[in-house]
């Protein structure tokens, strides 16, 4: 009788095993079709696929939570899989009861439309009304994936621990999707003056003389919003607020690393690649320039991030707001996604030598492009596509001087800080600064790769490898206008390009060594906020090319390395390589 009982719980537990594990595969197979349906704005296939969902999480969770297979999930060897079996199975349903479904729910009334400007405002009710679903299913997912991380899975056999690792991914993607999607319909409202109107500082940079987070910030706007509606408000250039004297006072640590310049000058507030320094300085700059106006926040953006934004726009014509008399030889006068990046970045400084007209052109061409988007003539789902690829890319970038908002930018990507709860822990960074004191980045081919070497004393090493080669024509001293060559006015021979390359490291490791063409050369070691830095200045002649490596070692994180460099003139894809994993490693010791 107990042989019979035992090998008829044995088959119970089969039997709810089938059950389970069939359930969650279709729950798999169902979520990238959700994932299709909420990005094509599809609410009655979004709302049917959520319905199928939970049938089968339920079927899951019923068969791992059953009475036979609880009582099993005490027995040695063999229990640790059922436990694990039944915490999967109950994240599953809850992620669906808790989160997919107030998640589909709150799309029913938040059309992609309202997230758009229409005839210069974004309607605010539609936000409001859907940020409790939306932050409610942040959080569920938040949890559920601390609850299977918890789970060790050395005690489990592959058939419960694959499963797990591919829950814990999908949990992993959809929770930085979903933190995104907290964030935003909580500050927006805000941010978007709801209740009190906004100013923010629009920083324009100008990727032809690169920055550590893009380029210089040459043409500058304030953005007043007030109960969701956009205006442009004063324009301005970084050449026309002059030198800060005394300078702004700014973290004497960054200062040592980038010089006074940081807070002298708003074309260098941004040689920092930490961006909330870079606004806070940009902000005081201008209220001290612009006497009682009251900055809430900077947002940043470059010709790349504007060429996607006129792609989904459509071609814009800039005629009308250029200057009457202002002679702009062959600057195109129709822009499009095409075009853009190249009037901006080299056509205008062929064809206009004052710097004063250039900036014309340039606030002509910013002016022109808000209001096409503040219309809601560009279809709503191409214009949030092009948003969150420039934010994918680094190359748009948001600060608020409001305390409590600022905490939920500084834990997402597009708050630009290189510490905090935003940065990955082996996070490692490679930015570039202009020392030519011109424009000729424009000509400059970069490649940046992280290579990982083998485990040494328990630690982890790598290697940040930079690549950066002068395409510029070999006459370009005489071929290329002063103001793109810098004329030799900076110690810089014209044509050539100089660079100060800049390399982090995550927290607690140390840069190492450096090499410049395979040779061992010299660099500026600092740290920032517990991060390694090395700094290694390097000069290229017309054709030109040279290879940086900067060596860190003693990294102490075992999760994946993560790289940020940069934002160029180039694709991202064609500048960042992926990681070389280390190969041929002896075992480390346990």
């Amino acid at each position: 009788m107990v042989l019979l009982a035992l090998g008829g719980s044995a088959a119970w537990v089969a039997i709810k095993g089938t059950q389970l594990k069939d359930n969650l595969q279709s729950t798999t197979q169902l979520l990238p079709q959700l994932k299709q349906e909420l990005t094509a704005n599809d609410k009655k296939g979004a709302a049917a696929t959520v319905a199928a969902l939970a049938s089968h999480t339920a079927a899951a969770k019923a068969a791992g939570t059953d009475p036979v297979w609880k009582a099993a999930s005490s027995l040695p060897w063999i229990g640790p899989n059922l436990a694990a079996g039944t915490d999967i199975a109950v994240t599953a349903d809850d992620v669906v009861q808790l989160a997919a479904k107030p998640l589909v729910g709150a799309f029913d009334s938040l059309d992609w439309k309202s997230l758009t400007p229409s005839n210069g405002a974004v309607g605010l009710e539609a936000l409001t009304k859907a940020a409790p679903s939306v932050v409610s299913a942040a959080n569920t997912v938040q949890l559920s994936h601390s609850r299977l991380a918890d789970i060790d899975k050395s005690r489990l056999l592959p058939q419960i621990a694959d499963p797990l690792t591919t829950a814990l991914a999908q949990l992993d993607d959809l929770r930085g999707t979903l933190n995104v999607a907290s964030s935003t319909v909580q500050l927006l409202p805000a941010m978007l003056g709801e209740t009190d109107a906004r100013n923010y500082l629009l920083l324009i940079q100008n990727n032809a003389e690169v920055r550590a987070t893009g380029g210089i910030p040459g043409a500058l706007a304030v953005l007043h919003a007030e109960k969701g509606k956009i205006t442009l408000a004063t324009q301005d250039s970084a050449s026309h607020l002059g030198t800060f004297d005394p300078p702004v006072p700014v973290d004497p640590t960054q200062e040592a690393i980038y010089s006074h310049r940081l807070g002298s000058y708003m074309q260098d507030v941004n040689m920092t690649p930490d961006f909330p320094t870079a606004a806070a300085t940009a902000r005081t700059m201008w209220q001290e320039r612009h006497p009682g106006q009251t900055i809430d926040g900077v947002i940043t953006l470059d010709p790349v991030a504007l060429s996607k934004v006129v792609a989904a726009t459509g071609p814009i014509d800039v005629r009308s707001a250029i200057p009457a008399g202002t002679n702009i030889g062959k600057l195109p006068t129709t822009l499009n996604g095409g075009n853009l990046v190249k009037a901006l970045l080299s056509d205008v400084y062929a064809n206009i030598e004052d710097p004063a007209v250039q900036d014309a052109y340039f606030a002509a061409v910013a002016k022109d492009i808000f209001t096409e988007v503040s219309s809601g003539k560009a279809p709503s789902e191409k214009l949030i596509a092009a948003l969150a690829s420039g934010v994918q890319e680094n190359r748009i970038r948001v600060w608020s001087s409001h305390p409590a908002e600022q905490n939920l930018l500084a834990a997402q990507r597009i708050g630009g800080a290189i510490s905090g709860p935003g940065v990955p822990a082996a996070a490692f960074g490679v930015y570039f600064n202009d020392g030519t004191g011109a424009k000729m980045d424009y000509y400059v081919k970069r490649t940046v790769q992280l290579i990982q070497k083998c485990t040494t004393g328990g630690y982890g090493e790598y290697t940040a490898k930079v690549t950066l080669t002068n395409t510029a024509p070999a006459d370009a001293a005489t071929a290329l206008p002063n103001y793109v060559t810098g004329g030799g006015a900076f110690g810089i021979k014209p044509g050539n390009v100089a660079t100060n390359v800049i390399a982090y490291g995550p927290s607690q490791a140390r840069a190492q060594a450096v090499r410049v063409n395979g040779k061992a050369g010299g660099f500026a070691s600092y740290a920032q906020d517990d991060r390694p830095v090395g700094v290694v200045r390097v000069e290229l002649a017309p054709g030109e090319s040279t290879t940086v490596e900067v060596d860190f070692s003693k990294v102490v994180q075992s999760s994946p390395a993560q790289l940020d460099v940069t934002p160029t003139v180039q694709k991202n894809s064609d500048v960042v390589m992926p990681l070389k994993e280390a190969t041929g490693c002896a075992p480390t010791a346990p």
